[in-house]
């Protein structure tokens, strides 16, 4: 799979599986549009791959309208920015909800549609990604906002898909399992931890970021030309048992 000439636009891409998306698009001959809030990030991914870089706070919707519109009508959208505020139902704050749903989902609406309106204007055509979670299929302790924003998500990929559809934008998912970026490599270190949660995956291991890079890759492909509306799980299994 090949991306000569092809340009795509990249949220989250400063760290974790933004940025291993943003190197595997670029090796792979893409024009790539960098977003993070984090100036940082952008400096080292661009003195690494190239291309143009946007720092932008996605929690401020006008700001990511106009961080969108620079971007300009690329070919890809890669929703790839998200946190999470680990809180329990009984102590879920209006600060921790606003700043997930915020982010994981609100903001990501907002580049899709700024996305399509580029797209729809220079005639259609086009992929979108969105990054979800399998926590948007299981019930993880201290997870409430973070599932409602991924499930929110894949919600949402569905009436993309069938609103976009008609101008030729396909719209997918991938839900990932636990994917061992920098920090998430540290939090799940203790075996402890972890042993419980990797038993549960039938090929006995986490993803890494480059696994769900390559993944989205697939997505955004001809060759997934007839693909649109799915969610794919990458995640050894986790959902299947």
């Amino acid at each position: 799979m090949q991306f000569s000439g092809k340009s795509v636009i990249i949220t989250g891409a400063g760290k974790g599986i933004g940025r291993a998306c943003a190197i595997l698009m670029a090796a792979r001959g893409a024009d790539v549009v960098a977003i993070s809030r984090t100036q940082s990030d952008l400096d080292s991914l661009k003195s690494e791959i190239g291309g143009r870089s946007i720092r932008v706070d996605l929690a401020d919707v006008a700001a990511t309208r106009a961080a969108m519109v620079e971007a300009g009508p690329c070919d890809f959208l890669i929703n790839s920015a998200g946190i999470n505020v680990l809180e329990s139902v009984l102590d879920m704050s209006d600060e921790g909800y606003e700043a997930v749903l915020g982010i994981n989902l609100r903001a990501a609406l907002v580049t899709c549609q700024e996305f399509a309106r580029a797209r729809v204007a220079k005639g259609g055509g086009g992929a979108i990604v969105n990054i979800t979670s399998i926590a948007g299929h299981r019930g993880f302790q201290d997870h409430l906002c973070y599932a409602a924003s991924k499930a929110g998500l894949e919600g949402a990929t569905r009436v993309l898909a069938k609103e976009l559809g008609p101008h030729g934008i396909r719209v997918n998912a991938v839900a990932p399992t636990i994917t061992l970026t920098e920090l998430a490599a540290e939090a799940w270190n203790d075996p402890a931890k972890s042993a419980p949660m990797m038993v549960r995956h039938p090929l006995q291991r986490f993803a890494e970021a480059e696994d769900v890079a390559q993944s989205i890759a697939l997505l955004l492909s001809d060759d997934s030309s007839m693909i649109s509306g799915a969610v794919l799980p990458i995640d050894g299994g986790f959902l299947a048992v």
